[in-house]
């Protein structure tokens, strides 16, 4: 009898264990960019003051001579946020840095590693959000054209034909 109320109370105790344990694959587990397994992936960085909350950022301009740097608001996708922010010059878009994108898991950082610097490659040559998803990157790529987009318009920007 004493064996059996020991295995009950030990069964007991491993289901409550497994019972409260978090996973960090659930909705908003997104962590800002940063670091890709130890070190910085190209093109994947954070930048000073990232929003907290998705939806509350509606992008802001900082002018600076010929320079304009926009950054986009913060795009909510399945998985996880996305935010960029583009700097402007001579009518060019100069640069796209990602403020945000997912990273919540090794699966987003792997994907994000490669698609984040492609979609910059091909957004800096279109000189537009209007870009080709990555394959395999479809979330990320739309939240970071939207993202684009949004920091485009913001900071009125007309691409020269």
């Amino acid at each position: 009898m004493r064996k059996i109320t020991m295995w009950f109370l030990a069964t007991i105790a491993v289901v409550v264990l497994l019972f409260s344990y978090k996973t960090s694959t659930g909705p908003g587990s997104s962590l800002s960019a940063g670091t890709v397994d130890g070190a910085s992936a190209p093109g994947v960085g954070i930048g000073a003051g990232a929003p907290a909350d998705p939806g509350t950022s509606k992008g802001t301009v900082a002018r600076s001579g010929s320079t304009t740097v926009a950054d986009g608001p913060v795009v909510q996708t399945k998985r996880g946020n996305v935010q960029v922010q583009a700097s402007i010059s001579g009518g060019r878009i100069t640069d796209i840095s990602p403020v945000t994108v997912p990273n919540d898991n090794n699966r987003s950082r792997e994907i994000n590693k490669h698609a984040v610097p492609q979609l910059r490659t091909e957004a800096l040559a279109a000189q537009s959000a209007q870009i080709d998803a990555v394959s395999g990157a479809t979330l990320t790529s739309e939240g970071y054209t939207e993202s684009l987009q949004a920091a485009l318009d913001s900071a009125q920007f007309k691409a020269k034909p």
